[in-house]
């Protein structure tokens, strides 16, 4: 049986749409939009997989790189490495800006606008810039070297207006009902925030940090002039290393490994969405508490 209220309802769109012809036309063009996005995906996701899933081999995960086998598994252990160690950067200071613009700050602060547009500034500059500036100051300036620490630093503050931006805005989405009702009980301004505003935000901040990852996954410039390209696991902060996305350039770059590369794609298309799926799971997991 059709439920009526929804007969209903298609019936009052239908003669919406016959008396505003534009509101249709609108409908069409997102849904359009819509399909357009998926089907690029989706086209970008099966052409790797068709190019890379036959290559794959047991060679490609030994443990040493050798030109015989061009094994990824050094650069997935390191980016890993990396992946961690910037987000221990990043994701405290970036938290922490974001309680105090929104939980701290007084309304109209001079300190409070200029942070936000330097935020905002940050965003958008090319990673080929976090490249040269890590390569000047880390690894000139600070002496540490090509290493897995100067990538890092690097990346962290690549990612950190994007963690800081996020995590505001979940703080913002957090209804003010939640800290009137921790006030009224009794509670202080950092009790509130901990237990109650934070709790409640963070799906959100997990999904800047989701997004900060794969940044940090898939770069490549700025890694090349600060971490190096050498194919071993790193042993220590200071040693020289490749992430997977460097490693599928250098490998693509000398033309003799194209397969190879493709090969690498399709795991590097694997740990990204297995970290998607990992901190989803997580985020749902710490809502429901």
């Amino acid at each position: 049986m059709t439920d009526p209220i929804n007969t209903t309802t298609w019936r009052q769109r239908l003669r919406s749409y016959r008396k505003h012809p534009g509101s249709l036309l609108l409908l069409a063009l997102v849904c359009l939009a819509a399909l357009i996005t998926a089907a690029a995906l989706l086209f970008v996701v099966g052409y790797i997989l068709v190019k890379g899933i036959p290559n794959l081999s047991l060679s490609l995960f030994e443990w040493k790189y050798t030109t015989e086998n061009v094994s990824l598994m050094p650069a997935l252990i390191n980016t890993l490495f990396m992946t961690v160690l910037a987000l221990l950067f990043a994701v405290p200071v970036g938290i922490g800006a974001a309680i105090y613009l929104t939980e701290y700050a007084t309304r109209g602060n001079k300190l409070v606008n200029l942070m936000r547009i330097t935020a905002e500034t940050l965003s958008g500059i090319p990673s080929i810039v976090y490249g040269l500036f890590g390569s000047l100051f880390f690894v000139k300036a600070l002496h540490m070297g090509l290493s897995l620490l100067s990538g890092a630093l690097t990346l962290a503050i690549m990612i950190l207006p994007l963690i800081m931006r996020t995590t505001e805005e979940a703080l913002l989405a957090v209804p003010d009902s939640y800290r009137e009702g921790s006030f009224g009980l009794g509670a202080g301004r950092l009790r509130t925030v901990a237990r109650v505003v934070l709790p409640s935000a963070i799906p959100g901040i997990l999904s800047g940090v989701i997004l900060g990852i794969g940044r940090i996954v898939g770069e490549s410039a700025a890694l090349i002039f600060t971490a190096g390209t050498v194919a071993e696991v790193a042993t220590g902060l200071f040693d020289s290393t490749r992430t997977l996305a460097v490693h599928m350039y250098s490998i693509s770059g000398e033309g003799l490994y194209i397969d190879e590369t493709y090969a690498t794609a399709v795991v590097l298309l694997v740990v990204v969405i297995a970290i998607n799926a990992l901190s989803s799971f997580a985020a749902k997991k710490l809502s429901k508490q």
